[in-house]
């Protein structure tokens, strides 16, 4: 009889364990958005509803409604997942990012792409990696007499390590967007015995029309700013 209640509580407790398993499984499912990095997709254009509804990050709007501009914040430290067929790209966790709407479609992006201030070596990885996503994509380098694109090189270390000029690169994607990113020093107070670097980037629509300054610009400067030579990004044509 003892032999006979032990197998039956053996069972009863394989059973439960499996049932746990499962129902462990099915929540994990269930909550898997919430454990990955949250994220916010959006696309210039799109309505704040198809942001809202692709994203997996809460997000805190001012002037929902509004005929003209409104904006808002993620809650929570967020990816981005720029969404286009095929200049789509996507960044690290960032703490500072803003979106802007104007009559409820999404018009631009400004963030940092980091949770921190970060060393160079970190922030020099980011930006790096945000230009081969965008090489990779279609996108092309613009302006690069006077802005090349950053490249991980002493050149460049040195050159944003004087804290005076930041690192600047504009980037087009044919006649849809512009991107602009920078990276500079920054002082942060919680690591003063540290080089910590700030990294910013914009997307918009163009709003700068580099074919037709580019010309004029170049002879505008008698001095062009001591840029490292080394950096500029040649990047491969796509097929048509």
């Amino acid at each position: 009889m003892s032999l006979r209640l032990g197998q039956i509580g053996l069972r009863r407790w394989v059973w439960m364990v499996v049932c746990s398993a499962a129902a462990l499984a099915a929540l994990r499912q269930l909550m898997q958005p919430l454990w990955n990095d949250p994220v916010i997709t959006l696309r210039i254009g799109e309505t704040y509803e198809y942001m809202e509804a692709h994203s997996t990050a809460p997000f805190s709007v001012w002037d929902r409604g509004s005929k003209t501009v409104s904006g808002g914040i993620p809650k929570t430290d967020a990816r981005l997942r720029f969404v286009d067929p095929q200049y789509g790209f996507e960044t690290p966790l960032a703490r500072f990012f803003t979106v802007t709407f104007v009559n409820n479609l999404t018009v631009s992006i400004r963030m940092s792409p980091q949770i921190e201030p970060l060393l160079i070596e970190d922030a020099m990885k980011v930006v790096t990696d945000l230009q081969s996503q965008w090489c990779a994509k279609g996108w092309k380098p613009m302006g690069t007499q006077g802005d090349p694109t950053i490249t991980d090189t002493p050149e460049w270390r040195a050159y944003v390590r004087q804290g005076v000029l930041s690192g600047r690169s504009f980037w087009q994607a044919g006649d849809k967007y512009q991107a602009m990113l920078i990276l500079g020093r920054f002082r942060d107070s919680r690591h003063l015995d540290q080089e910590r670097y700030l990294i910013t980037l914009a997307v918009a629509k163009p709003w700068i029309p580099f074919d037709e300054i580019e010309d004029r610009r170049i002879e505008s400067h008698h001095f062009l700013p001591p840029l490292p030579e080394k950096g500029a990004i040649s990047c491969p044509s796509q097929p048509s």
